[in-house]
């Protein structure tokens, strides 16, 4: 039989009641929908089961969907490292190279800032005023070693002052003008330094004689000196304060003593400037002057005070006197004739007396 000899093939549904079936089948899935979220609403026997189990069951299944996707992009993103991974290497390495430029910066400030703290932080004792300073040129020669540094007299630097670096001393100025100094160091030939050995307080002149080392001479006292010992400025002569580090005893090669200069331990760039003359500039005259004499101890002889020497007024001058008239010139009056020298006779010569008999044996 055909469809169209199917007895039931003239049938037709009206319209509205098609869409009211499929109403009816929304609204109740809809339902279902709703109460399967709700559970907290319900009795967990009665909805949780069910949700449980459908849980259950769809976890595998949209693992093993959600898998090819996940291979997928996982493939993807290898594919394009492995060509991108040339151009990230080079981004890579560029990035490195402008760190690194930044780290060489970073270490040559922080090896200044050091410094600078090292300068700042110089003090002697007692306090000396100095002057802060940069040097800007180095001239040496087979025996002349000198440095400009780049402040002046503008800075009350002077000739003699001593010259340090955040080390040790350096050497001394011997020239100044506005705005530059000139530093003779420990190696010139032409230089001489007072200084003491620390552990034995013995003196010594330091000598330069063009090497690096410069040597120990005029060495007073036995076994005053060892390899090792500190050496220090002694003062000696106010030409430098005491107690500035010089360096470290060694013997040379040609068996004197020599002395390894701290100041090289760096190079000298910074520099300070003690603004030092004499030892009269570090006393404090004015407290000397108000300090009282201490009192003689009971028992003790004291010498009688001091007697103020009286104060002698300069005469005063004399009143000149009139000068009297000058007399008439006459006549000269006439000289006396020398007198004869009139000769004395000689009294006769006394006879001696008799000397008295002695009588005969």
């Amino acid at each position: 039989m055909s469809l169209r000899d199917n007895p039931l093939g003239e049938l037709k549904v009206p319209l509205t009641w098609t869409a009211g079936i499929v109403f009816l089948v929304v609204l109740i899935v809809s339902v279902g929908i709703l109460l399967g979220d709700r559970r907290e609403a319900f009795d967990t026997d009665e909805y949780g089961n069910p949700r449980t189990l459908s849980d259950r069951v769809m976890a595998p299944v949209g693992d093993a969907l959600s898998t090819p996707g996940r291979l997928t992009g996982e493939g993807v993103e290898g594919i394009r490292g492995y060509f991108f991974a040339v151009s990230e290497n080079r981004r890579l390495k560029a990035e490195l190279e402008n760190m690194r430029q930044w780290r060489d910066v970073a270490v040559a400030l922080r090896d200044t800032n050091e410094r600078y703290r090292a300068i700042l932080g110089l003090k002697t004792d007692p306090p000396i005023p100095m002057a802060a300073a940069r040097i800007v040129v180095d001239s040496r020669g087979p025996f002349a070693h000198s440095r400009l540094a780049n402040v002046g007299r503008e800075a009350g630097v002077k000739p003699g002052n001593p010259v340090m670096s955040e080390n040790g001393l350096v050497g001394r100025v011997v020239g100044v003008t506005e705005g530059v100094s000139r530093v003779l160091v420990l190696t010139d030939v032409a230089s001489r330094t007072p200084v003491m050995i620390d552990r034995t307080n013995a003196r010594a002149i330091l000598t330069g004689d063009g090497g690096p080392n410069p040597r120990l001479d005029y060495l007073r006292g036995q076994n005053a000196v060892r390899a090792g010992d500190k050496v220090l400025t002694s003062g000696d002569g106010g030409v430098f304060p005491r107690g500035l580090p010089v360096g470290v005893v060694v013997k040379g090669l040609d068996g004197r003593w020599r002395v390894v200069l701290a100041a090289d331990k760096a190079p000298v760039d910074y520099v300070r400037i003690l603004l030092f003359e004499d030892f009269t500039q570090v006393a404090n005259r004015a407290a000397l002057d108000q300090m009282n004499p201490p009192s003689p101890t009971p028992g003790a002889s004291t010498l009688p005070p001091p007697v103020p020497e009286p104060v002698v007024q300069p005469p005063a001058a004399a009143t000149p006197r009139p000068k009297a008239a000058a007399a008439v010139p006459g006549p000269p009056a006439a000289t006396p004739a020398p007198k004869a020298a009139v000769p004395r006779a000689t009294p006769p010569a006394k006879a001696a007396p008799p000397r008295p008999s002695e009588p005969a044996p």
